[in-house]
């Protein structure tokens, strides 16, 4: 499995397969290519250091571990190689890549005979959590002739127990399947361990590689180089498996089917993949009492618990797919460039993928759950400070879907099992949501209590569910008086950003608890309860503005901290006032911080204050959409240049250094995170 540079040798020296100009991308060459992500553990990228080419390169999981992932094509007899790093076959020339929100589309030219199209799709469904409950996608492979002529044509793809198992030394099972004219290979770690991770793979559920019978179609289940040399060989598989269940890393088992697509001319010929992962129970969740209890997959209430119905009707679902995420791909570029242009588009459609596969459905119908997985920084579920960022996404999609974030954090909270009276700030580590009855989660108290507030008033506001605010009144106002206590002169204390460390009197998260005193009004006002907030926010607004504006700077900005003029730092908590329609704090903050952040930009990004010359790219967006129009288009522009230049190659990172676009030096490495939903933060915005 480990030969990635023998084909990548092979594509450099090139050959009579017709290796050519470098690909074309578009919109641009990304850090990464999302290819199967739909959950935290079907999250497969093809990472930048291959130049975002797909022959010759093994697929990785987020965390950069290879994903035994082969694909081959043979033309007129011969076998070439259009993804995976297994000796062999020499690769096709990748002619271009397209992503969208939902596909990442590969063109291939092969020996200049055959045009070879390949699609991942991964469908985002905001509006349905029955599709959206399936940790499935697709991958199609599209042939036809590029010359005129008539061409001998099949094509084949394999998957490796990698994906079942995070340790290489456990051993993996499989069977070989067919269910209503769907053949399938299936494939699952031996010793189970639910709700227990291996280098942050699951170690329990079901593997399932499946395709739709045609003609042609042929499969086997063996040693890699032996089912690999058999297609190579032969364009043809054995239709048997090995009997000899085995380690990952013991002969590589893998996988493969093969369909033989006959002569190919005029016409275009598709072969549809799924891929996929079934687990019964997702989460173990502390509800009550502090008692671990398993959660369902919400898949389960769809497909009457069982694996066949769910994989069937997810490859029978594929039309209904392209056709359902074409629209969604068309609304996000649309709205994202009526909102400011191609170069938010750019970002936006890459963001969606990534946000959407930080997430696990769970529940019933009747009571559905989203658990989110702090995907690179620490693998904690449900954390409010990354559900926070993310926000806008679901405000803008599908406003219903936060309350399924923030249900598990009232619920555990309301019933009394965390002892603190602020907010939490997690549940715990993925997948256990045990939450924290001895109150020793990492401590965000201002930060998380003005999250939950705002993002609390944001939902009712764009559902008109104001009976959410009445049930969750009480825990709601006791994190209010937290606020009123700390929020004007903030104690030593983390905020979001962690990485920077802690620092007292914070002039951005002193401006979160004061909106979030005065969205607390504003729940007050909407349940006809007494409103003890308001006052005490617009007295708190006057203070701040005199604590935390220099106003002898040229031009005047607000500081880091109270006090320390020589520092500066992006005001983005400003962007809840916006967001919840507030029109609280005062234009000329806004418009004060927009003129000086011009003044300081470097490169790629604002830095995100004096500390570093580090980036958050969420935030980065957060104050693109409260800006001058000059500021605006500045923040986008230059995020959408790093986009395509940066040197980090993995999953779209929310921290770099705004001057080299490389990973911070000295700091954390952040990918796959859920925060970039806050790439859609001009888009949440209440219309005007």
């Amino acid at each position: 499995m480990r030969f990635i540079k023998t084909i990548a040798m092979l594509a450099a020296m090139g050959s009579d397969i017709g290796i050519g100009a470098a690909s074309v991308f578009r919109p641009t060459k990304p850090p990464a290519v999302p290819l199967a992500v739909r959950s935290p553990y079907l999250n497969a990228w093809l990472q930048g250091e291959s130049g975002c080419v797909l022959p010759g390169e093994w697929p990785r999981f987020w965390t950069g571990d290879i994903q035994g992932w082969q694909g081959y094509v043979a033309v007129d007899g011969v076998a070439y190689n259009w993804m995976g790093g297994a000796p062999g076959p020499g690769p096709v020339n990748q002619l271009s890549l397209e992503y969208t929100s939902t596909k990442s589309i590969f063109t291939f030219d092969v020996a200049q005979k055959i045009t070879l199209t390949v699609t991942f799709l991964s469908p985002v469904y905001p509006d349905d959590i029955q599709r959206q409950s399936l940790q499935f996608s697709y991958v199609t492979v599209t042939a036809k002739s590029s010359d005129g002529a008539s061409h001998k044509v099949q094509v084949y793809m394999d998957v490796s127990g990698e994906w079942a198992s995070g340790d290489n030394s456990e051993k993996v099972q499989w069977e070989f399947g067919t269910e209503s004219n769907l053949y399938y290979l299936k494939f699952w770690r031996e010793n189970q361990h639910e709700f227990k991770e291996a280098n942050e793979i699951a170690s329990w559920g079901n593997w399932y590689l499946s395709t739709g019978f045609h003609e042609g179609l042929t499969w086997q289940i063996g040693q890699d180089t032996t089912v690999r040399n058999q297609f190579a060989g032969n364009l043809t598989l054995s239709n048997s498996q090995e009997s000899e269940f085995r380690p990952v890393s013991e002969n590589w088992p893998v996988f493969a089917f093969s369909h033989d697509l006959g002569d190919i001319k005029d016409d275009e010929v598709e072969r549809i993949f799924t891929l996929g992962l079934i687990q019964d129970n997702v989460i173990h969740f502390a509800r009550q009492n502090n008692t671990l209890e398993p959660v369902r997959g919400l898949w389960m209430s769809f497909y009457n618990n069982s694996d066949m119905e769910a994989v069937v009707s997810f490859y029978n679902d594929y039309r209904h797919a392209v056709e359902t995420m074409s629209l969604l791909d068309q609304r996000i570029e649309k709205d994202s460039v009526e909102a400011a242009g191609e170069n938010y588009s750019l970002i936006t459609t890459l963001a969606l993928r990534q946000t959407f596969g930080a997430f696990q459905y769970a529940g019933t119908p009747e009571k559905p759950y989203i658990f989110l997985k702090e995907i690179s920084s620490n693998s904690d579920i449900q954390t409010v400070d990354v559900i926070f960022p993310a926000f806008p996404i679901f405000v803008y999609l599908n406003a219903t879907l936060s309350r399924y974030l923030l249900d598990p954090l009232f619920e555990h909270q309301e019933s009394g099992s965390y002892p603190n009276k602020y907010a939490e700030h997690d549940l715990g580590t993925f997948p256990v949501a045990k939450g924290y009855p001895n109150g020793d989660d990492e401590a965000m108290p201002l930060e998380e209590c003005g999250n939950m507030i705002i993002m609390s008033l944001a939902y009712a506001q764009r559902t008109g569910d104001t009976g959410y605010l009445t049930v969750h009144y009480p825990i709601l106002a006791q994190w209010a008086q937290y606020l009123i206590e700390d929020s004007l002169v903030p104690a030593n204390q983390l905020s979001t950003d962690d990485f920077a460390g802690t620092l007292a009197n914070q002039t951005n998260l002193a401006i979160k608890g004061i909106i979030g005193l005065k969205a607390m009004s504003q729940i007050a006002q909407l349940t006809n309860n007494k409103d003890d907030f308001k006052d005490k926010a617009e007295d708190y607004l006057m203070t701040w503005k005199a604590y935390a504006i220099n106003y002898d700077a040229s031009p005047p900005h607000t500081t880091l901290s109270y006090g320390d003029k020589d520092s500066h730092g992006i005001l983005y908590n400003i962007y809840a006032d916006r967001l919840l329609g507030l029109h609280f704090v005062d234009q000329s903050v806004f418009d004060m911080q927009s003129d000086f952040y011009l003044t300081v930009a470097n490169e790629y990004a604002v830095p995100l204050d004096t500390r570093h010359t580090w980036a958050k790219s969420d935030w980065e967006m957060f104050a693109a959409a409260v800006a001058k129009n000059e500021t605006k288009e500045m923040f986008i522009d230059k995020l959408a240049e790093w986009v395509g230049k940066t040197t980090t190659n993995r999953a779209m990172t929310d921290l770099f250094d705004s001057i080299t676009g490389d990973y911070p030096s000295g700091g954390p490495t952040f990918v796959a995170r859920p925060v970039m939903g806050g790439m859609f933060a001009l888009l949440a915005l209440p219309k005007e």
